[in-house]
């Protein structure tokens, strides 16, 4: 198979991480060869955080390029928009529609857009928004908005779902399992 390449954006502390090892972890079970980066920033301090997933028959860098990625998933509006550049002409978004305030508009040296959707969508006509922290709330944990993405975007994977669900109880362990699979069903179902 070509390459297939994911960006994940979003917040330090919604998941990004978990969400790319899932995704990475999958496709090594699938026997696909992945690489996988990120770039962590100011992750703890709640800036932004991207990580770069690849997976085909064989893939030499971890790397995606600005305008190659087939999948752009955000787990917040302004990173979607921060980064949908990296998506290649039909691609495609799925972003979380619950806004987290950055460092500068929280210390009142910026100002978050009002039209960040209309915006998104101006530029990328495969863009779907989600209520990403509703559905991981009625999963049992609003923490769990990644698992909710990484459900969301499943049909749109070269991986099976099967694969991915066995990931995600191996990577819970124990602690997390029934809310994850819960959100990642929720996701899928979204």
């Amino acid at each position: 198979m070509q390459i297939f390449n994911i960006v994940i954006a979003g917040v330090g502390g919604q998941g990004v991480l978990m969400a790319s090892k899932v995704l990475a972890e999958s496709a090594l079970a699938s026997g696909m060869d992945v690489k996988q980066t990120e770039v962590h920033g100011m992750a703890q301090r709640g800036g932004s955080v991207i990580s770069f997933v690849r997976i085909g028959d064989k893939v030499n860098s971890p790397v995606v390029m600005p305008g190659s990625a087939d999948l752009l998933i955000s787990f917040e509006p302004l990173e979607a928009l921060r980064y949908i550049h990296y998506l290649k002409p039909g691609g495609r978004l799925i972003y979380n529609k619950v806004s987290i305030n950055p460092s500068t508009v929280a210390a009142g040296l910026a100002v978050y857009p009002d039209d960040v959707e209309e915006q998104i969508t101006a530029v990328c006509d495969k863009a779907k928004g989600i209520e990403a922290l509703s559905i991981a709330r009625e999963a049992g944990n609003g923490k769990a908005v990644n698992m909710v993405m990484v459900g969301t975007v499943m049909k749109h994977l070269p991986l099976k779902e099967e694969i991915i669900t066995e990931v995600v109880k191996q990577v819970s362990r124990d602690k997390g399992v029934e809310v994850n699979l819960k959100a990642l069903a929720g996701g899928a179902a979204a």
